[in-house]
């Protein structure tokens, strides 16, 4: 999120698109009613009318997989009706850029596709620069490659008939969604978007994002109360895990995953640290080499940044990185290609697209250790469905887990506030947290390594042990956050102040890359500082500036150093005026004080610095040439869809889409000719570990279901209460149907397209007669940026079971 959770109640438009926020983020809705009580409109775009739906002042169906189409007319109508905000998008997003002679955009691909790797070389992508190298700008916009006019000549195509006909929106709604979120383009409103998995689990997921950035930026909502591109995280700490290295591309602190051609620190800075000529650009990533030098002392102490770095896991340069996502872990271990396996707090039998592959995955192993609370579908694969133990060599070793009450430690939640919680009960016979299974693995690990050697020892041996343990020999979460945080590994002097060794360094502005400090993460540097754990702060104190749209500022701890909005100096004129100034989130006095309110995204001056300081050039990306499909987003099917022609280019699928061209997908097939996704229900978590084991829970959501329409109840002769069994080219599950209003079909191309809903919370370990995994039916495609698989977007088929 670029805003917080509280911040949503300063919003005059809300839409919610790819989330039923108010069932599955019931905390986020408190605020978006708190918004709505003073006048703010809802809006919900999404496939089923669900509760969140019943909330909003207007509610607009769209087909699973058409989200492009429909944000990228939202574009269209706000550039030909000139409801963009203009000087916030000429001073502060790059529309004003002139894009070099090497970019084209020809029936659906950009320049540059190698279609044999199925990639892009973004160099036709860059900037016309000057001969500093700074890029060049035409602040009138009437450059004919300027970013601005590009952008019009891309979306040109989306007009509201085609944008209708593909997503299966009526037009006169699409238009109402248009308008009414188009009016916050003005310097007095802000609108906000809020998605979830509902627009990231596709093969254009990250692009879904980009286009309503795009969409942010054109209007002025991006650093300002109440703007803001919000995701709604699934669970309470996946913005930490993130922030903290969960994908394969990043370190934590997101720096770059190191590859194998950048063989010591100083290649891999040189490669990896951007540089500007602008004198305006703050270019923080320009820091990049005091962030990693931090790092790697965080876990080598006693070795050199570069001795550090050498010591990192490298990727393989020659190969693409999508070698390293999830899906295609699982299909090299289809593939028999791994020995072991550690699933720790997850269950991919369940949880992972294609679970079926994922189960015979499994069986390959010579090992699984599976860390968790309850027994599941991971942990006892090998006693299945379809599955013989005599047959399967994999040992399982299970290793039971502490719950998250009794243990102590920090969630970050969406609005990225790292909270911090204290330990209630202890844990519960013989399971210890994670953090004490992890110590104790390692110290047994090293130990090994230390007495018969390796390859190369190093990394382990190396790894400094000494903060994340108490004196009792227990993991130490306080130890960890300071470490995470951050101390001087020397007496060291910085910006004219003297630090002594094993201080805590007060913010990431004090790191450095010479060895003399160490942060585990740079931007939660300033969490745990030498007044104490700011995390733990529950001080509800704000100054008038900050009550006006609800900062608390000394509530918890929100990273970077504390700001609660991101890019807030876009929310002021380029004299430091609030554009909205009864809900100003900073304002420049020039006294002593400077800045009021938020903390700024940077102190300097106003004019002095472009206002996007994490990017390059300083400004705001509405063109950005870093993704893997291509500057724009551009309209995709889906890897399996009920229609075989797309009507923006001849270009049916993203060509750079994970994919393995081994596994049949499912396109205009008879066989399957509906559109299957899946979501959550109010009653179970995740795969359900957590609630399919409560009673209460199971007689409230006993079994699988799917939601269907009453029009295909009606085509396939279902009645409400039957059992059903859904398929896809990967597998079938037996469900109860459930015939509803909240479902109607989609009039996509003039052909009915139906829609079948499946929430993915059950398994067969428990309860008894409760069905199995929805993702039996998912499929091993994914983004190509993230990895993330398409799995609100299938095709299946229904059918009534005789005689059940």
């Amino acid at each position: 999120m670029t805003n917080h959770w509280i911040d949503l109640k300063n919003s005059d438009c809300v839409l919610i698109m790819g989330s039923n926020a108010a069932e599955n983020h019931p905390i986020s809705f408190k605020w978006v009613m708190k918004a709505k009580d003073k006048g703010a409109t809802l809006i919900h775009v999404d496939p089923r009318f669900t509760r969140t739906s019943a909330k909003c002042d207007f509610y607009a169906p769209i087909r699973s997989g058409a989200d492009i189409p429909f944000l990228g007319g939202l574009v269209k109508y706000i550039l030909d009706n000139n409801k963009h905000f203009h000087d916030y998008v000429v001073n502060y997003t790059n529309a004003s850029f002139v894009v070099g002679k090497d970019y084209e955009f020809n029936d659906g691909v950009f320049s540059g596709f190698d279609p044999k790797k199925s990639a892009y070389d973004k160099s036709k992508w860059a900037f016309e620069t000057d001969k500093n190298g700074v890029p060049v700008r035409d602040e009138s916009l009437k450059h004919p490659r300027c970013v601005f006019n590009l952008l019009k000549k891309h979306f040109a195509r989306y007009d509201v008939d085609t944008v209708s006909s593909v997503t299966g929106t009526p037009k006169e709604d699409i238009l109402k969604v248009y308008e009414t979120y188009a009016a916050s383009g003005k310097a007095d409103k802000s609108a906000t978007i809020m998605y979830a998995m509902g627009w990231t689990q596709h093969t254009v997921g990250v692009q879904n994002i980009r286009t309503m950035a795009i969409v942010q930026l054109l209007l002025g909502n991006i650093g300002v109360a109440g703007g803001g591109v919000n995701a709604l995280r699934g669970e309470s700490n996946v913005q930490g895990s993130t922030d903290h290295c969960l994908l394969v591309h990043i370190l934590p602190g997101y720096l770059g995953t190191p590859k194998s051609k950048w063989s010591d620190l100083a290649a891999y800075n040189k490669n990896c640290t951007p540089h500007s000529a602008d004198p305006m650009s703050a270019n923080w990533w320009g820091n990049k080499p005091k962030y990693m030098a931090s790092l790697v002392k965080a876990m080598y102490p006693e070795a050199s940044p570069a001795k550090g770095y050498e010591m990192l896991p490298k990727l393989d340069a020659h190969k693409p990185m999508t070698e390293y996502y999830w899906l295609s872990m699982f299909e090299k271990m289809n593939h028999g290609q791994f020995d072991g396996f550690f699933a720790w707090g997850q269950n991919p039998a369940c949880g992972g697209a294609n679970a079926n592959k994922n189960r015979e995955a499994m069986a390959k192993l010579d090992w699984l250790v599976n860390v968790n609370i309850f027994d599941n579908e991971t942990a006892s694969f090998w006693r299945g469905p379809n599955m013989n133990p005599k047959d399967i060599k994999t040992e399982v070793f299970f290793l039971p887990c502490a719950v998250s009450i009794e243990k102590e430690g920090s969630v970050t939640n969406s609005g990225r506030w790292m909270q911090w919680r204290y330990q209630g009960p202890k844990p519960y016979g013989q399971t210890l947290p994670d953090g004490d299974i992890i110590l104790k693995l390692t110290d047994k690990i090293q130990k090994l390594y230390k007495k018969e050697g390796g390859a190369y020892p190093d990394p382990v041996v190396g790894l400094g042990l000494q903060d994340w343990q108490n004196s009792h020999g227990h993991f130490d979460a306080h130890g960890i956050a300071k470490l995470i945080n951050g101390y001087f590994m020397k007496d060291t002097e910085v910006k004219g102040k003297k630090f002594k060794k094993g201080q805590q360094v007060p913010s990431f502005a004090y790191l450095q890359d010479d060895g003399s400090t160490c942060s585990g993460n740079w931007l939660y540097c300033g969490s745990y500082t030498d007044k104490g754990n700011m995390a733990a702060r529950r001080d509800k104190t704000q100054n008038n500036a900050q009550a006006n749209i609800g900062l608390y500022p000394n509530w918890a701890w929100c990273w970077p150093v504390n700001r609660r909005i991101l890019y807030n100096r876009a929310s002021v004129d380029l004299t430091g005026k609030p554009y909205a100034p009864k809900k100003a989130v900073i304002k420049w006095t020039g006294d002593k004080t400077k800045w009021q309110g938020d903390v700024p995204d940077g102190g300097w001056k106003p004019g002095t610095k472009h206002a996007f300081i994490m990017r390059k050039h300083g400004f705001g990306q509405i063109y950005g040439p870093g993704r893997a499909e291509g500057p724009f987003p551009e309209h995709y099917e889906p890897l399996e869809c009920p229609i075989a022609k797309n009507p923006f280019s001849s270009q049916l699928h993203n060509p750079t889409a994970y994919q393995i061209a081994s596994e049949e997908k499912a396109v205009a097939n008879p066989r399957f000719p509906y559109v299957g996704t899946t979501y959550r229900v109010t009653e179970h978590w995740q795969t359900g570990l957590m609630t399919r084991y409560q009673g209460w829970l199971i007689e409230t959501e006993p079994q699988l279901f799917c939601e269907i329409s009453e029009e295909l109840a009606k085509k396939e002769k279902i009645e409400n209460g039957e059992k059903v069994n859904v398929s896809s080219l990967r597998g079938t599950l037996e469900c109860v149907a459930i015939v509803t209003k909240r479902i109607k079909p989609y009039k996509v191309h003039g052909q009915d397209v139906h829609l079948v809903g499946l929430p993915w919370h059950y398994g067969w370990v428990t309860p008894k007669h409760g069905g199995d995994s929805a993702n039996l039916l998912t499929p091993s495609v994914g983004d190509p940026n993230t990895g993330i698989p398409e799995t609100k977007a299938f095709m299946v088929n229904v059918s009534k079971i005789k005689g059940a």
